[in-house]
């Protein structure tokens, strides 16, 4: 795969990035990890999106464990980290109830915790994970802005933000925001609607489209909007002789997203991947599109 331009500030990505957004339920994640970076790298994604809490505060760690043995060297991988949503775990008994820290001292314990356990001295992007109302919007600036000038980190990025507080973030930076992670699929495209695709446009950046499958619902989801929009992914399947979650993250990609895959399953990769050589005609974009939308 050919690495672009997250935007005109941003890195240099694969066009698919893998997260470990779902990793909490994951068995045996060591070896699944292991298994899933080569698979990743074998196909071309050096991109890897991390988070504090991702598979129950391990996922930082065993990928350091697997930087560390060798197998791979820390400038062919690109990655990402993020911290914001706070949710009660064990490993944090503090935590009472949900909900969003973007503190000083929260990011910067956070930001070092992920270096220590990825075994790496900078994170190329860091992402906020929401807006905390209750923050101080300058302390949160200032903290990013002294990471990116420490070399801590190399970009900075959102996830989850809508328009308004992508907007309130960027008025307290001198530095670029390179992108925002939200939520955009076949099922799923609120995003074309509340204005975060076009600001995100508007500012040169590509998005970072989690649940590209939304999770495993376009191929398996037995609700109607689900059910409609598979069977218009099959009758095009015939056409292009391509997997119906090819063709998924093929319409994703045509609006310029990057799919951030978060599935463990090996096959649902490669069709993600395979989803680069589809090149979807632009009146077969609208038909899913529509098919998705007749519900509204």
């Amino acid at each position: 795969m050919q690495k672009i331009y997250m935007g005109d500030a941003g890195p240099k990505v694969s066009p698919a990035v893998y997260g470990f957004y779902r990793w909490d339920e994951v068995k045996d994640a060591g070896n699944v990890l292991k298994k899933i970076v080569h698979l990743c790298l074998e196909l071309g994604i050096n991109t890897f999106e991390h988070g504090d809490s991702y598979g129950s505060y391990q996922c930082e760690e065993l990928f350091g464990e697997l930087l560390k043995e060798g197998s791979f060297k820390r400038e062919d991988v690109v990655l990402f980290s993020k911290c914001g949503l706070r949710v009660p775990h064990p490993q944090n008994p503090d935590i009472r109830v949900k909900h969003y820290n973007t503190s000083a001292e929260h990011i910067i314990k956070s930001v070092e915790s992920s270096l220590r356990k990825l075994r790496t001295d900078y994170l190329d992007i860091f992402l906020l994970d929401k807006l905390d109302p209750i923050s101080n919007l300058e302390e949160t600036a200032l903290t990013l802005e002294k990471l990116k000038d420490s070399g801590k980190i190399k970009s900075i990025g959102v996830a989850n933000f809508s328009v308004f507080q992508h907007q309130l973030l960027a008025s307290y930076l001198s530095k670029p925001i390179v992108t925002n992670h939200i939520e955009l699929n076949l099922l799923s495209t609120q995003a074309l609607d509340n204005g975060q695709l076009d600001y995100i446009k508007q500012r040169y950046m590509r998005p970072l489209a989690y649940a590209p499958l939304a999770e495993g619902r376009i191929a398996t989801g037995n609700d109607e909007k689900a059910t409609k929009v598979r069977a218009k992914l099959e009758e095009l399947s015939i056409k292009y002789n391509a997997d119906i979650e090819s063709l998924a993250v093929a319409w994703l990609v045509k609006l310029d997203a990057l799919p951030l895959i978060g599935t463990t399953n090996e096959q649902r990769i490669r069709n993600a991947v395979n989803a680069f050589n589809i090149a979807l005609d632009h009146q077969d974009w609208y038909e899913l599109y529509n098919v998705s939308i007749a519900n509204h």
